[in-house]
């Protein structure tokens, strides 16, 4: 029997910061130093903790709805011409889940102006401070040059920050922010290298624990944040649980064990957060460069992963997807031996839904032609021929499962979006 996880919230949330920053070396390490920023104009101000740790969350995960590569990269200019629309996807995909409801609306207010006390408001609904916290925080490490050393920027930063009180940001914020600002250490932790420690230690959101169903909830809004990206991914992952659950069910894994393989499921993608919207997007054939950096997503979904102890069991299960059990995949080139059953039921569930779900550039194959390139995979020692044979015997079952999942999905895609339009 495999140990249910137990997993501390703010490493999951880091991790998944971690995940989102890897999309463009100008965007590393931008989510937590805004969550620092955030929790340091929070500390000075007295707001209780709880408050705080709001604000470490929602500047952690402030633009998730960020969801391509030329947003997130206009999102780093100091002015914006239209900074509402990646917030309210955000709040739209943290609402849904209780330990981050707090953080929805700070998240969708994070751009709203100050406008000489106009910001209290947006559209007929009252703006949190921490909304106005986590704008000047965002605003800061946008004025932040990383290729500078930062103590000699400090003049320049706090004149652009002044110049703007009352307009873009909240006076008494600013006032807060300048308090900081004569003070060496704050700068050298917001550029420090372990800033992810600093946090740690600051914070106390180590006591929030996620059993394995808030666990379940969490992935599955991770798994938004990677599949509604794009039109051509918004309903992958869904099938790929489906498909994952049900073989395990099949291959007599307990009920802890199905729901973990969910987990993995709606995981197993992680990494492609680090893959720009416009190459999963591209229509016409992608270059070598564009094709490794697809094959790098495995990668970063296991790194991501990797520190979150708790979670080795479901990470081998998510991350190992593309290996090949004669040693042909990628990113690790593990062999049979070196995958677990639970593996490579994913990497049958993995090829499987991607070859019989319709994706706007083709359609799905049929149900014969999708066991015949499973049966010859499993043949030629890429796919495990024991969890294919259990495919093969509930192929209509599984499929069914499959496609019930992924219409589900796309309903709920079509009703997210609805509130953007």
């Amino acid at each position: 029997m495999i140990k249910e996880p137990q997993i501390q919230l703010f490493d999951l949330v880091v991790s998944l910061s971690n995940a989102m920053d890897l999309v463009s070396p100008t965007v590393v390490g931008h989510h937590k130093r805004v969550a620092y920023i955030a929790l340091s104009i929070g500390s000075a101000l007295g707001l209780p903790m709880k408050q705080q740790n709001e604000l470490v969350l929602a500047g952690a995960l402030h633009d998730s709805g960020a969801l391509s590569l030329t947003e997130r990269l206009d999102t780093m200019r100091f002015e914006l011409e239209n900074p509402h629309k990646h917030a309210e996807i955000g709040y739209l995909l943290f609402q849904r889940f209780e330990p981050l409801s707090n953080i929805a609306l700070l998240v969708r207010y994070h751009h709203v102006p100050w406008n000489e006390g106009g910001g209290h408001e947006f559209k007929g609904k009252q703006v949190p401070m921490g909304s106005h916290i986590l704008h000047l925080a965002d605003r800061i490490d946008v004025l932040i040059s990383k290729q500078q050393e930062v103590l000699g920027q400090v003049k320049g930063i706090c004149e652009r920050i002044k110049e703007s009180s009352g307009k873009m940001f909240m006076p008494g914020l600013v006032e807060a922010f300048m308090s900081l600002a004569t003070k060496e250490y704050f700068w050298l932790d917001v550029v420090s290298s372990s800033i992810d420690s600093i946090l740690s230690n600051r914070v106390r959101l180590a006591t929030i624990e996620l059993g394995i169903e808030s666990l379940l909830s969490l992935a599955n809004l991770f798994s938004h944040i990677i599949d509604f990206r794009s039109r051509f991914t918004a309903t992958h992952s869904s099938g790929v649980v489906a498909s994952a659950e049900v073989l395990a069910r099949f291959a007599g894994f307990s009920e802890r064990e199905c729901q973990m393989m969910r987990i993995a499921g709606y995981l197993h993608d992680l990494g492609k957060l680090a893959v720009p919207t416009e190459i999963l997007e591209k229509p016409a054939k992608l270059t070598e460069e564009e094709f490794n950096v697809i094959r790098s997503h495995t990668f970063h979904t296991y790194r991501t992963l990797e520190p979150i102890g708790a979670l080795d069991v479901i990470n081998a299960w998510a991350s190992f997807h593309h290996e090949r059990i004669d040693g042909s995949g990628y990113p690790f080139h593990h062999k049979g031996q070196d995958l677990s059953l639970g593996s490579r039921i994913m990497a049958v569930a993995d090829v499987f839904t991607a070859i019989t779900e319709d994706r706007p550039y083709r359609k799905g194959m049929t149900s014969d032609r999708a066991l015949q390139v499973l049966l010859q995979m499993a043949e030629n020692s890429a796919l495990d021929s024991y969890v294919v044979s259990l495919l093969r015997l509930h192929f209509g079952e599984i499929n069914s499962l499959r496609v019930v999942a992924q219409e589900s999905s796309v309903e709920e895609y079509q009703k997210f979006l609805q509130p953007l339009s």
